[in-house]
């Protein structure tokens, strides 16, 4: 009779320092693989703590009750399968990234990471100590090679513990959502798949931490590069997983493979999951945003709807003289199609008593863009009363386009909590309302249907600051605009490069310079989910004082 194995997978999302919490999620797992009559339960990279712990897990203290909890979770799990799961490790003065095997109580067996991300969001050569491959451990029978995350995407750790005896390959991760990576994980581990010949299961976490939102889609390759399972995306799962040994070795039983769906929707799926985890895990139970009746304050309303449910969404329009009466109309159109509060703060007054409080000392000066952004200002500050009084968390509505190049008033419309479309440029905001039009599915709270009337959609971007105001006035159209900044953002391409794409070079180099001197407010501004590889935050980071301009 062949061997067999059963592995049971927890694609779960644990909570940064919540040790509790993340036991309680890890026993979870393992009663269900207890149950299921699994060999071994099998949890994702740094799942003890939460992931990414930054400089948090340097702290002595933090340390110290990681492994506590490493021990309380050893003696609970006694009973029952195996269990695997990720920690820190501080061991003869160097601290490590690791994963250990507990059984019958015990810490029987730790892994330590080799190869240590450094680039886009990870920087863990400044947090961990790189340690030697790792060779496998036998469980019931089978040899199991445990390269942690990175060094799966490296030959010689693999290659290394199929050497030495490995069966099959567990790779536990913690790797963040971005637009169409899975394809890029799928390659390199069914690059490892061939090179060993050996299986290979890819566990990945679920859930928002910060900006960065971890999207489970965990797979296990048989030799060859079957795909034998597949996990879904974002959702909380549990998969056993039968391996059998047959006359050319250990291979897995087909299982369920999740269809995932396309960026359109995954992109919108982490929005929303970002902004769900960050009020849960913070704390916060409401939001409240301003709603202009432009296109970006309504992709917003309707993410916190979805999210957190309309009824813990507050929209408040703040209209001033230059408000139309066509942004009035959308914006309680919005609120209306998702089911929102809706309050109306006029500013006209307010704004009236500030222009007369300074105007000894703006007398003789022509108005300009600062009574603009006294409107702003004066909207922020009204939202920021409104989120201290009844405990709202505020939510700004800036997309990246305008973060990128300064579009937006620091203290005013940048003031908040949280930005669900920070990452989120201005022709896949566009994109995206229609794509919500169009879809709903089980995990959105907010209503099905036509959530962001077309009206908001087709009409021409506008801050309505001053009469007849265009977005187009100051800045080139979108379409353009967007182009330009993908290619000098996201694809780090010279000035050269770009007007070779066919864009004019003043035009270039203004957008340059405005992404240059605009660091300061991104430096300020307020968190939001991560959707690219050139995110604002971690993935880039400039210098905010800095004379260097590109001269191609």
């Amino acid at each position: 009779m062949a061997q067999k194995f059963r592995l049971t997978l927890a694609q779960m999302n644990p909570t940064v320092g919540d040790f509790a919490g993340n036991i309680e999620k890890s026993m979870q797992a393992h009663r269900a693989g207890t149950k299921a009559g699994a060999d071994l339960v099998a949890l994702p990279e740094m799942f003890l703590t939460g992931y990414q712990t930054q400089d948090l897990v340097q702290k002595p203290a933090f340390l110290a009750h990681s492994a506590a909890a490493l021990q309380e979770l050893a003696t609970l799990c006694q009973d029952g399968p195996a269990l695997t799961i990720g920690a820190p490790l501080l061991e003869g003065g160097a601290l490590y990234n690791a994963y250990f095997l507990l059984q019958n109580g015990a810490i029987r067996v730790i892994a330590r990471k080799h190869h240590l991300p450094n680039e886009d969001v990870f920087d863990e050569h400044r947090l961990f100590d790189s340690a030697p491959i790792s060779g496998p451990f036998e469980l019931n029978g089978l040899r199991i090679g445990c390269p942690v995350c990175e060094d799966a995407w490296h030959e010689d750790v693999a290659e290394t513990m199929a050497e030495t005896g490995a069966d099959i390959l567990l790779v536990p991760n913690g790797s963040p959502y971005r637009r169409d990576k899975h394809e890029l994980r799928m390659g390199i581990m069914v690059s490892r798949v061939v090179e060993t010949g050996l299986p290979l299961i890819y566990l990945n976490m679920i859930g928002g931490q910060d900006d960065q939102v971890f999207d489970g889609a965990s797979f296990v390759l048989n030799p060859g590069g079957e795909l034998a399972v597949q996990m879904p995306v974002f959702d909380q799962s549990l998969t056993h997983v039968d391996f059998e040994q047959g006359a050319d070795g250990w291979k897995a039983r087909r299982g369920e493979r999740e269809i995932h769906p396309d960026s359109w929707a995954q992109d919108y799926r982490c929005m929303v999951e970002a902004l769900r985890d960050y009020m849960g895990k913070t704390g916060f139970k409401k939001v409240l945003l301003g709603l202009s009746g432009g296109i970006d304050s309504a992709i917003v309303a309707a993410i916190a709807a979805d999210a957190l449910g309309p009824q813990n969404v507050r929209c408040v329009m703040l209209p001033s003289e230059y408000t139309s009466k066509d942004s009035l109309a959308d914006a309680e159109s919005v609120a209306k199609a998702l089911g929102c509060q809706l309050d109306t703060v006029p500013i006209a007054a307010g704004r009236a008593a500030i222009t007369q409080t300074l105007a000894p000392l703006f007398e003789g000066l022509v108005p300009d863009v600062t009574e603009e952004n006294i409107q702003s200002r004066l909207r922020g500050l009204l939202l920021m009363a409104m989120s201290n009084k009844f405990g709202e968390m505020l939510l700004t509505t800036g997309n990246k386009s305008e973060v990128a190049v300064g579009y937006a008033t620091i203290y005013g419309d940048m003031a908040g909590g949280y930005n669900p479309i920070k990452d989120l440029y201005k022709t896949r905001v566009f994109e995206s309302c229609r794509w919500r039009n169009a879809n709903h599915e089980p995990w959105m709270m907010g209503p099905a249907g036509e959530v962001i009337p077309p009206s908001v959609i087709d009409k021409p971007p506008t801050a309505e600051l001053r009469e007849d105001q265009k977005d187009e006035d100051s800045l080139p159209p979108y379409e353009v605009l967007d182009a330009i900044l993908e290619a000098l953002i996201d694809g780090d391409k010279s000035v050269a490069e770009v007007v070779e794409m066919g864009y004019e070079r003043a035009l270039v180099k203004k957008v340059e310079h405005l992404i240059y001197i605009s660091e300061y407010k991104r430096f300020q501004s307020a968190p939001g989910a991560r959707l690219s590889l050139k995110a604002f935050w971690l993935d880039r980071r400039y210098p905010i004082v800095n004379r260097w301009r590109d001269q191609s």
